[in-house]
């Protein structure tokens, strides 16, 4: 494709060059650059991508699009200057591709907590309707059998728009997706058209990137300004934050509820380990999930499946079918009796949800052991608030490592103490070894009790001090059981 092509939807400030050239590749990344490229430089939150546009020209770079150009520029290279390649480089990546996300229809799933099982949950629903489909994840990528590797929540808008058209190849119908607040901050999906919009819930995460809740709220909410008028806006009515996202979308706005009025809404009327009996729209349903913060991930997924056509009927009879996300809310039943259950919640919002469900199913009847952690390099002022969670709804809690990262692993664990005063304390043991941690919850355990292992979930690793480690808090478990 021609340059000039690329560029028909960017406002050009000045060009240096042939804007004739053909174009073989796009990409941000020098590293990634071959003969016949163009470079995006993206001034990011940890370096400057101008640094790197001489190694891109290195590498085979025939055009470069930058804010600024460069005090030393090479002969036959092409050099665009735009106001922020940010914002840019969404369309760019977008007319490249041929623009895929047109081609298919294409769902957005953003929220603090819920969007990874409710971005999968739709996957699988729509392959059981018998629709070719795609899945953008946390966990992974997928494009209808084919699993592709996911390293961030959102991938870049080049790499994102590359996996749609590789969806679209496939002859994909709809693609789900997770939207996070760094790709909607960072425009990662500038360009796209989505054909509907989800909002789960909003509570205290990332704000050591955002810096404060609102700038974390505003990133949410900008998703839903980009809506055009034929997409459709669903939204948790049972979170505050809901109206605030739908304030200046054009979409069609559509609302799911536990507790009030709305389009779509439900209510528990048996709960069980195995799942529970839902009423939804007044229809009864068998699900094999439990915990109210899950009846609200159905009913999005119940309520924008209505908002993409299909029956009501046929929506209830395979949400039926249906299983939880790996790592969500996951049981493993040990020989004793008692149950382990992993799951990846890693704020105060999700681990309270979490232990909430666990007691809506014990209702009193054994105790409740809880091992968790907190992230290095993250928002510090979540941890008192995790142990403090914690601890108001665990018979016992063991405080232990999660990804550490750069951070020394015992100040991540003195921080989360620091939340606790001297009553809760002794609930509490720390263990920095995550795996004597878990091993020490389980000797705790007897017969009907739960032993719940949280901020982790779906994860297969540990990352210390830049490296990354092989741990799975689920073959930990099994390896004790087992033993």
């Amino acid at each position: 494709m021609k340059l000039n092509e690329l560029l028909k939807h960017v406002e050009v400030l000045n060009a240096l060059g042939d804007t004739e050239i053909e174009i073989t590749g796009v990409n941000i990344d020098s590293r990634r650059i071959e003969a016949g490229h163009l470079f995006v430089a993206i001034p990011g939150t940890q370096t400057d991508g101008h640094k790197f546009i001489p190694k891109a020209i290195e590498q085979g770079a025939v055009a470069v699009l930058c804010e600024y150009f460069p005090n030393r520029r090479e002969p036959g290279v092409t050099y665009i200057a735009v106001d922020s390649t940010e914002d840019c480089v969404g369309e760019v990546a977008t007319q490249f591709y041929g623009d895929p996300s047109r081609q298919l229809k294409l769902v957005g799933v953003t929220g603090t907590n819920g969007k990874t099982t409710i971005a999968t949950l739709l996957y699988n629903m729509f392959r059981k309707f018998g629709h070719k489909c795609g899945l953008l994840s946390t966990v992974c990528n997928y494009i209808e059998d084919e699993a592709i590797a996911a390293d961030h929540t959102t991938p870049d808008p080049i790499e994102l728009n590359r996996l749609l058209a590789q969806m679209v190849e496939a002859g994909c119908e709809y693609a789900f997706m997770e939207c996070s607040s760094h790709a909607i901050a960072q425009k990662r999906i500038g360009g796209l058209k989505f054909a509907g919009g989800i909002f789960t819930n909003l509570t205290r995460d990332h704000l050591d990137y955002h810096g404060t809740f609102e700038n974390y709220r505003d990133a949410k909410k900008a998703f839903f300004d980009g809506l055009d008028k034929d997409a459709f806006a669903i939204i948790n009515a049972d979170d505050k934050n809901g109206a605030v996202m739908v304030q200046n979308c054009k979409a069609q706005i559509k609302t799911y509820s536990t507790r009030s009025m709305a389009d779509f809404k439900a209510k528990i009327i048996e709960c069980h380990f195995e799942g529970m009996y839902l009423e939804i729209n007044g229809k009864e349903v068998g699900v094999q999930f439990i915990g109210k913060f899950n009846v609200s991930n159905l009913l999005a997924v119940y309520g924008t499946a209505v908002m993409l056509g299909k029956q009501p009927e046929d929506i209830l009879l395979i949400l039926s079918t249906l299983k939880s996300v790996s790592g969500r809310l996951e049981p493993i039943r040990s020989p004793e009796g008692y149950t382990a259950i992993v799951d990846y919640a890693h704020t105060p919002d999700a681990l309270q949800n979490v232990l909430n469900a666990i007691h809506e199913v014990l209702d009193g009847k054994g105790f409740v052991i809880t091992v968790c952690g907190a992230g290095g390099d993250r928002d510090k002022g979540k941890r008192p608030l995790m142990a403090q969670e914690a601890v108001k709804q665990s018979d016992r809690v063991i405080i232990t490592s999660d990804n550490p990262r750069s951070e020394d692993p015992e100040d991540i664990i003195n921080d989360m103490l620091e939340g606790l005063d001297a009553k809760q304390m002794r609930k509490v043991v720390s263990i920095v070894d995550r795996r004597e941690a878990i091993r020490t919850a389980c000797m705790m355990a007897q017969k009907g009790d739960v032993v719940l292992i949280a901020g982790k979930g779906h994860e297969d690793y540990q990352e210390i001090q830049g490296v990354k480690h092989h741990f799975d808090d689920r073959e930990v478990v099994r390896e004790i059981f087992g033993s």
